[in-house]
């Protein structure tokens, strides 16, 4: 990337609420045993995911009432700008920058429908100045941390000396239905909780790291294997096709050929930070990338703390990371709806 950008900060924050997964597996239990004829088939997947608690926008009670889109999306707008100012403020903090000082803010979220988006509407309480450029982002899912990093870094080499404020931050955890569940459904309510990152850049040499590039590859005929349906009573979940099998068999053609694209090849890349879609996606993308089992241990980490956050959750390995130390070039990779694998090459300080 021409001129280089760099990762000036780095910052995480989560809702209050706590999810402990035994807990979330009795209720789930409660709820769906009766409504959902293989729910004690599937039960096991509450265990097997490898999370121990999650993070929510609401209580627990919350969920236990039916809810539409209006309760939706109240709750969303909320939770969300509150969310916001705090994850943006600690990147500022971490910055030594004021709200005033910052140029362009990228909002990544697709758990939500909010207009004005979330960056307006935390405007006064951050101090943006009234110029400052807004981009929101909608419909990335859990590819959004990494593409809309490397969309934000793209804005800053465009403008030198701009100061780039870039905010991944989803509700997963408020499209939880209990009308009609599927299995999709069920995995969802195992895998999922709230939570958002952020991070400023600007063009230069300076920060913890620096973009040295940035990918995507999308399949064709794939539209099906993850997204959204859009429903009477909300968002709800797709996965139409099981998503490990998928990447073991191939992510490897596609991430050689973005590599290739920058020059550079797998056995070149010294830390592959992944988003961690579920423990059986981590063992898949350790086979892919041929990583040896446990290689990727702070997104196993990040799993089992706060679940699958979506796009802000390769974010937070990035930050594992680089606490532990980033070695001299790391990859960011994640999958979204598409079905697309998005990436971002970082050099380190």
């Amino acid at each position: 990337m021409t001129p280089p950008v760099g990762l000036i900060s780095l910052a995480t924050a989560q809702p209050p609420h706590e999810l402990p997964q035994a807990e979330v597996a009795r209720a789930a239990g409660e709820i769906f045993r009766d409504r959902f004829p293989q729910f004690e088939r599937m039960a096991p997947v509450f265990e097997t995911t490898g999370i121990r608690t999650r993070q929510s926008a609401m209580p627990m009670e919350w969920y236990l009432e039916p809810r539409g889109w209006p309760e939706r999306m109240e709750a969303y707008t909320t939770a969300a700008v509150d969310l916001f100012a705090r994850v943006a403020q600690a990147a500022l903090d971490e910055a030594d920058l004021t709200g005033a000082e910052i140029d362009l803010i990228v909002t990544v979220s697709s758990t939500g429908i909010a207009t004005p988006s979330l960056e307006a509407r935390a405007m006064e309480t951050m101090g943006f100045r009234p110029d400052a450029a807004r981009v929101p982002v909608f419909g990335l899912g859990c590819a959004g941390g990494a593409t809309g990093l490397a969309l934000a870094a793209r804005l800053a080499a465009a403008q030198p000396g701009a100061r780039v404020l870039l905010v991944a931050l989803e509700l997963c955890t408020l499209s939880f239905r209990m009308d009609a569940p599927s299995k999709a459904d069920i995995v969802a309510t195992a895998l999922f909780g709230d939570g958002a990152a952020a991070c400023v850049l600007r063009a230069g040499e300076d920060g913890f790291a620096q973009v040295e590039g940035a990918a995507e590859h999308t399949w064709p005929g794939t539209l099906d294997i993850m997204g959204w349906r859009v429903d009477p009573q909300g968002l709800g979940v797709i996965f139409a096709q099981a998503i490990p099998p998928f990447a073991r068999q191939r992510l490897r053609p596609a991430m050689d050929s973005m590599l290739a694209g920058q020059g550079l090849c797998v056995e070149q890349v010294d830390r592959f930070v992944c988003h961690p879609g579920g423990t059986k996606v981590v063992e898949a993308l350790e086979s892919a990338l041929d990583l040896g089992q446990g290689a990727l241990d702070h997104e196993r980490e990040v799993l089992a703390d706060h679940g699958n956050m979506s796009a802000p959750t390769v974010l937070y390995v990035l930050d594992r990371a680089r606490r532990a130390g980033l070695p001299r070039r790391s990859v960011m990779t994640a999958l979204g709806p598409g079905f697309t694998a998005s990436t971002v090459t970082l050099s380190a300080a």
